[in-house]
């Protein structure tokens, strides 16, 4: 996972920048190369471009870049007309490749399709055809019609992969869910007497931050507040802060938190009935309160609503038990990582999930699998719902 940095200096203005790099092959192995480098830009852009997707563009030209462009969000020039602006006159015959397909319609910017075509572009490299009915594969048709070459599909997955919160929106009208979770061996996330840190060491803690990074809402439970007082921020220098959320029915979040004196907002979600002395001390404090019954499915359901409303594209759960078992029960998680460290607490220690209620070992949850790799000592699952 990268958070977009680069390994040469490069001379940037807002979300452009421009390079010489060497010359490179042609065919589809170049292609990818140039879409790995789009790929990356566009990450630069991740947890801060809500409504809209992040995006990057690669301007090459002979072998060599010419610009590159991310959208940087808040509604300014999206990754096509950054990069165009950064190349000038040197796009005129350059290959542009974009991580998604460019739209073509009038928003709050013009459409990018225009502006590609104005630039005098001959060949355009699409990575992922936009989910947005708007959008969806217009641009392509757009681009064809002017005469231009594209060629879409390049590395799509990993392209679909940047977008995905934003995909899920679109599709499901909510954001989409990745449970993390770090826990021993044997299955726990904390000791006997409630001790969690650290369960795993300084390289898997380092990677959960860049989960955090393209998160726009990071989400546990008053369990994990009162036990641990976390911060729940991003650490990364220029990130983003997410939105904190914290499932806290009866208000017992304390005024003094370290998440309602840190950077960013903070949402405590409490029962309708919960007690209004505690409320009006924790606005007093900072917080935003939400009344909103999160219980079951339709709790979920209700709080996801909520929360897309907000312009969250992705949730980020960091547990507890209570709230992971919670989340899967209620059938919305949709991405899993799970760091395991090599150590051993015993039965005694509080368990990686609570009860789901599963009575025979052939009426498991299944996932799938996607990744697994070490991380320092530790080792890191991904999966999904199978």
């Amino acid at each position: 996972m990268s958070a977009g940095a680069h390994d040469k200096p490069l001379k940037r203005s807002g979300g452009a920048a421009t390079r010489r790099d060497t010359k490179a092959g042609a065919g589809r192995v170049d292609d990818e190369r140039w879409m790995r480098e789009a790929l990356a830009e566009g990450a630069r852009g991740l947890g801060r471009t809500t409504p809209n997707p992040a995006v990057g563009c690669v301007i090459v030209r002979g072998g060599r870049e010419i610009a590159r462009g991310f959208y940087a969000g808040g509604g300014g020039p999206h990754a096509e007309a950054n990069a165009l602006a950064a190349a000038g006159s040197g796009a005129r015959g350059a290959t542009a490749y974009v991580t998604l397909e460019p739209h073509d319609h009038h928003g709050r910017t013009p459409p990018c399709t225009l502006a590609l075509i104005a630039a005098g572009v001959s060949r355009v490299v699409v990575g992922c055809i936009d989910p947005n009915p708007k959008v969806r594969g217009r641009g392509v048709r757009t681009l064809k019609r002017a005469g231009i070459d594209v060629v879409t599909g390049v590395l799509g997955g990993e392209c679909a992969e940047l977008i995905r919160g934003y995909a899920s929106v679109i599709a499901r009208g909510r954001p989409l869910v990745h449970l993390k979770l770090a826990a021993t061996l044997d299955g726990r996330i904390a000791a006997a007497g409630g001790d969690s840190k650290w369960i795993t060491g300084e390289p898997a803690r380092a990677l959960v931050q860049q989960l955090r990074l393209r998160a726009e809402a990071v989400l546990v439970g008053i369990g994990t507040v009162l036990a641990d007082d976390p911060r729940l921020s991003c650490r990364i220098r220029g990130a983003a802060q997410p939105l904190r959320v914290i499932l806290d029915p009866d208000l017992r979040t304390p005024p003094q938190a370290r998440l309602l004196r840190g950077q960013g907002r903070a949402m405590l979600v409490c029962s309708p009935s919960a007690p209004a002395g505690r409320r009006r001390r924790l606005e007093a404090a900072g917080a935003e309160i939400e009344s909103l019954d999160s219980r079951g499915r339709r709790g979920w359901q209700r709080l996801l609503g909520m929360l897309s409303r907000r312009g969250v594209m992705e949730l980020l759960v960091e547990g507890g038990s209570s709230v992971a078992a919670s989340a899967i029960g209620a059938g919305v998680v949709d991405r899993y990582s799970i760091f395991v460290a090599p150590r051993l607490l015993g039965g005694d220690g509080t368990p990686m999930i609570a009860s789901l209620g599963v009575r025979r070992a052939g009426a498991a949850l299944r996932l799938r699998t996607r990744a697994f790799a070490a991380v320092g000592e530790d080792f890191l699952w991904e999966g999904e719902p199978s």
